[in-house]
């Protein structure tokens, strides 16, 4: 806090007449970005980053989309995107996507690519360790811009695969955007040009419009080539060069064309509704009548600053509102932004909540911006919005050199496609230090009266439609759009508390230290008998990840208990601690990064969060509250319930929900403790808070049973002072508990489970093996690759040769606790006709391997992605903090995750044959969701 104070001084030290000569200056160029533009108008960006080491990002971005397409071509920019991982000239057939895989790349998690309205992305992450591996990269970005193959064979078989994808996204949403589209982008092109295109097209379209597409938008002076990573700049430029400049641009080129949203004097209304829809939400938008304006100048940073400032204000009161006991909505928010055309922003104001309040919702969404337009904010809100502000910003400067090379990326495909300016965050931060004190509270409040209007203006409702349900008519939108004067008043900000904490703390001891060398951990036994546990790194240096846990959770609370304290615990914390709401809690925490949030689970209990550094005292006394003294309200638990039905009570109208939902009520029908996957009525109704309440108590009164872990930049002479005085001060007994099987579980033996559901063409299957064993962690690591390996072949069979499927996957696992057992799943949606034969060439990939093993290159495959993910990983602390937790679960030693890259390569194809027929050969369930028969 000093520092902070520190810095607002010299803030106000800055002459005036400085910050106004230099808001007249443009925002400069990242210096540490070479950026370039080829003859032929290929851009290019090129940064070296070691974060992660050995890794590139290569992207290729076009800036074309389907906004470009004819009237006949409607889904042709997504299937292009197809088309690039189907085959290039150097790389035919899938022999792309299998070369990728052979040097670590995952087809979908990391190999990706997308389409919107406006622009197609490729992102190719692959290995900087190999100079060959680096140029095969090149050769692929070059084959997607300029040689993909389109032969009718290929174009055929994708037809099928594309048609998938389109079915996945039927449903509700689509049904019901369909019919607001037209209105919220009034007379424009970005309503009749959905990047999945129409159904009929991609069944029918003759293979000469797909390769005009490609011919015509696919060029060089609508392409830019994004390098980041552990790399010679030098050496990229070259390649860039090499494989790009040697393209021309077609001779009779096609305009690219930028296409309007236009202005409208009346207000458009939607009301929508669907029998399949699980929410209710209210958007309401104001349409800027201009084209946004690049940011260039230094006074254009200005008003972006001014405008975020507006934004986190009036959030900041929309979230007060929903931490209130009577929350109108479940969520709400406002901002200033893009819609579905890159031209066109808007003021948009939107809230998730329960259907019967959507009038009373849109009301308030519309009071809100009255009141900030009528009276504007508080100097207390301006204060702490520029604390958050600041303390982002620093966040971002502090951790400037381990930035993942995927953060830049996306930043300058921004600065290609939209002109976001790109000057680096030393320069950004220092920026924002000058230029935020300067920012009045006149120029916040001004804001928001450009921004509404009754022209341009749109209101979207959207509803399940159910009976006892009252649609709103355009005429009670229309009149909840008008607010009296009369029923506006202003804020009133409240006192700002002084400590997270209201009891006196007595520290204890450390009475032992233990170090483990090969794990670079140190842990301290308190005085109270709690250990906490820390790992110095130096991944981040802004970060500081915490987790406690201890076994116990909800299995030791009695069936019919379960019922009052399941789907409570989750809204304990709604109440705040220390005598504090949440709301004084926010406000308290303004101008710093810290979050804590406790967790009861079926066999442990505990909590998580993290902070920077400099915040790590209040993480600390965060935690000292959640275990002594959180409060008792039961308001506040009445206003977490109304968010969560607001969010869950229609959920069952969803198909892939029901599904779910019907068929794990089947598999658990003997086990007295499923009550459910969400609450429904009558699970409020067996709810009662103040027993949970207690049981939290119990839950968190031995603080000698946790452990407490800290990862990230520790500081170690802090985080001893810290565990003294407020871990060591917990109460705690000697008693330890262990993890309880209570014995429940899912039916055995195979079976078939049929749910029907939904109007749409849409079916989803599971197939699932599951038993108890005897846990080993050989056979667990086999039991995993055996998921990924199958995937592949899944992909090739159900995807690439049958053209049945758009996406699945197998996964597989073993678990230790409470009990030793096995989970093997395979997942996909197909079209309901197809379901049974895809279930049938599943299965049968699977007893190839069962049969005759794994195919050695498919295993391969797998050893170098988890070799490479691993290599990433290590060097990341979120990913030891998972490592403390099954150290801990597992009871295993936390140096034991340094064999990973030796028990990874001795993996064997018969060791993957030998869990398969093990565990795969009998007793699996079938679950197939089918649409409701007409």
């Amino acid at each position: 806090m000093k520092l902070f104070n520190k810095a607002l001084l010299l803030w106000v030290a800055i002459p005036a007449a400085m910050i106004a000569q230099d808001l007249k200056s443009n925002i400069p160029f990242d210096p540490n970005v070479k950026t370039g533009k080829l003859k032929n108008g290929l851009t290019y960006y090129i940064r070296k980053n070691s974060k992660p080491e050995k890794k590139v990002d290569l992207r290729l971005v076009v800036n074309a989309g389907s906004i470009l397409e004819n009237d006949d071509q409607q889904g042709l920019a997504h299937f292009m995107e197809h088309m690039c991982f189907n085959g290039t000239k150097r790389f035919p057939k899938n022999q792309l996507v299998d070369y990728l895989q052979s040097i670590g790349v995952k087809f979908g998690q990391h190999l990706n690519a997308y389409t919107s309205f406006d622009e197609t992305v490729y992102f190719l992450p692959i290995p900087a360790d190999n100079p060959e591996k680096i140029e095969k990269g090149f050769q692929i970005l070059e084959d997607w811009a300029f040689n993909a193959n389109l032969t009718p064979e290929e174009i055929d078989k994708e037809r099928g695969v594309v048609l998938e994808e389109y079915r996945i996204g039927l449903g509700a949403d689509k049904r019901m955007m369909e019919r607001y589209l037209p209105k919220m982008m009034y007379n424009s092109q970005y309503a009749k040009r959905m990047p999945i295109g129409k159904k009929e097209i991609l069944e029918n379209f003759k293979y000469d419009k797909l390769t005009s597409f490609y011919k015509d938008w696919y060029r060089p002076n609508l392409m830019a080539v994004i390098v980041v990573g552990d790399i010679d700049v030098a050496q990229m430029e070259q390649k860039i060069k090499e494989h790009f400049a040697g393209y021309q641009n077609p001779k009779n080129e096609k305009p690219r064309k930028t296409f309007d949203v236009p202005n409208h004097k009346e207000t458009f209304i939607a009301v929508e509704t669907d029998k399949e829809e699980s929410n209710a939400q209210v958007q309401l938008l104001y349409k800027d009548k201009d084209a946004p304006k690049p940011t260039v100048t230094l006074a254009d940073l200005k008003d972006e600053l001014v405008e975020g400032l507006f934004t986190t204000m009036l959030n900041n009161r929309l979230q007060e509102l929903t931490n209130s006991s009577t929350p109108p909505f479940t969520f709400g928010y406002s901002y200033h932004g893009g819609t579905f055309a890159r031209n066109k922003e808007a003021y948009q104001s939107f809230a998730m909540m329960d259907e019967t309040k959507q009038l009373d919702a849109l009301k308030v969404l519309v009071k809100e911006n009255e009141k900030a337009k009528k009276y504007g904010f508080t100097n207390g809100e301006l204060e702490r919005a520029k604390a958050d502000f600041l303390v982002n910003f620093e966040n971002m400067y502090n951790d400037r050199n381990k930035t993942e090379s995927e953060r830049y990326v996306q930043e300058y495909q921004s600065h290609f496609l939209e002109k976001e300016p790109t000057p680096g965050i030393e320069w950004t931060y220092d920026m924002v230090k000058k230029i935020l004190p300067s920012i009045k509270l006149e120029e916040t409040n001004a804001i928001i009266k450009k921004y509404i209007s009754d022209e341009n203006r749109v209101v979207v409702l959207t509803a399940p439609e159910k009976e006892g349900y009252n649609k709103p008519t355009e005429q009670q939108v229309l009149d909840a759009l008008k607010v009296s004067d009369a029923d506006i008043k202003p804020y009133e900000d409240t006192a700002v508390a002084t400590s997270l904490l209201r009891k006196n703390v007595t520290a204890g001891t450390i009475v032992k230290e233990e170090k483990n060398e090969k794990a670079g951990t140190n842990t301290l036994i308190l005085s109270n008998g709690t250990k906490v546990t820390y790992k110095n790194t130096d991944f981040k240096n802004d970060e500081l990840l915490f987790e406690a846990i201890s076994f116990g959770g909800t299995n030791t609370i009695s069936n019919e208990d379960l019922k009052k304290v399941q789907f409570a615990m989750n809204g304990l914390p709604e109440a705040g601690y220390s005598g504090l709401k949440l709301n004084d809690i926010n406000k308290f925490l303004n101008g710093k990064i810290v979050n804590v949030r406790p967790y009861v689970n079926p066999t442990t209990e505990g909590l998580k969060g993290s902070a920077t550094p400099k915040d790590a005292e209040y993480l600390f006394q965060m935690i000292h509250a959640y275990f002594t003294d959180l409060n008792l309200d039961k308001e506040a638990f009445n206003g977490y319930k109304d968010k969560q039905n607001g969010m869950f009570k229609n959920f069952a109208s969803q198909p892939s929900f029901y599904f779910q939902q019907e068929f794990y009520k089947q598999l658990n029908k003997d086990n007295p403790r499923f009550l459910g996957l969400i609450p429904d009525d009558k699970a409020w109704q067996a709810t009662d808070y103040e027993f949970a309440y207690n049981k939290y108590k119990e839950r968190f009164a031995n603080a000698g049973d946790f452990e407490f872990f800290f990862v990230g930049n520790v500081d170690e002479n802090a985080i001893k002072e810290f565990s003294k005085k407020y871990i060591a001060s917990l109460p705690s007994t000697s008693t330890k508990e262990v993890a309880k099987d209570l014995g429940y579980r899912m039916l055995k033996g195979d079976q078939k489970i049929v749910v029907n559901k939904g109007t749409d063409p849409k079916s989803n299957v599971t197939i699932m093996y599951y038993g108890d064993t005897t846990y080993s962690a050989k056979e667990a690591l086999a039991m995993r690759a055996l998921g990924e390996v199958l995937t592949i072949k899944l992909i090739e069979q159900l995807r690439e040769s049958e053209s049945g499927v758009y996406g699945i996957s197998a996964r597989g696992s073993m678990n230790k606790v409470p009990y030793g057992s096995y989970s093997f799943n395979i997942g996909f949606p197909c079209g309901p006709e197809n379901a049974e034969k895809l279930t049938a060439s599943a299965l049968n990939e699977l007893q190839k391997i069962i049969d005759n093993g794994p195919e050695a290159k498919d295993l391969d495959k797998f050893k170098e992605a988890e070799l490479q993910d691993y290599k990433k990983n290590i060097k990341e602390n979120k990913f030891w903090m998972s490592n403390f937790i099954k150290s801990y679960t597992y009871g295993i030693s936390y140096d034991e995750v340094l064999k990973a890259e030796d028990t990874i390569k001795a993996l064997t194809a018969k060791e993957l044959q030998d869990v398969a027929k093990k565990y795969l050969s009998k007793d699996k369930v079938i679950g197939i969701l089918m649409p409701e028969k007409q």
